[in-house]
């Protein structure tokens, strides 16, 4: 199985949160690339067995509209029926732009895999909750 793992990171925070992802999905058996979003066409997902998308809140807990949301908006049609997991960290608020992103996955009819991983800060305590949504995602059926 292959997963991709695009991702927009302003502070490296969400950068390492893929990474720790990426490892656990490696654990379960999967390949698993990280890809900065900014290095990605979207044709790239067509290459891919699921997709976990990274994204930090940005502003008023929105997804970054200079990179990230661009890019998505051009694949948002591509969505139907994949599985689909969400990651990324914020620095003040209550995670409403992962249950916001959470809605717009589910609408597009994405198979959304749990409940997006939202991660205050950096990962640090939290590495091993990070590797563990990886392997999970990857050792779903």
């Amino acid at each position: 199985m292959r997963i991709a793992m695009i991702y927009y990171s302003g502070t490296g925070n969400t950068e390492e949160i893929a990474n720790l992802v990426a490892e656990g999905a490696r654990r379960a058996g999967a390949e698993a690339d990280v890809l900065p979003v900014g290095q990605c066409q979207p044709d790239i997902i067509e290459n891919y067995d699921r997709l976990a998308f990274g994204c930090p809140a940005m502003g008023e807990e929105d997804l970054d509209d200079m990179e990230f949301l661009p890019f998505f908006e051009q694949i948002e049609n591509r969505l139907k029926g994949r599985d689909v997991a969400l990651f990324g960290s914020f620095g003040w608020g209550d995670g409403q732009w992962m249950r916001t992103w959470e809605k717009q996955v589910k609408e597009l009819g994405a198979n959304l895999f749990e409940e997006g991983l939202a991660i205050q800060e950096e990962p640090g305590p939290e590495s091993e909750a990070c590797r563990e949504f990886g392997y999970r995602f990857a050792a779903e059926e």
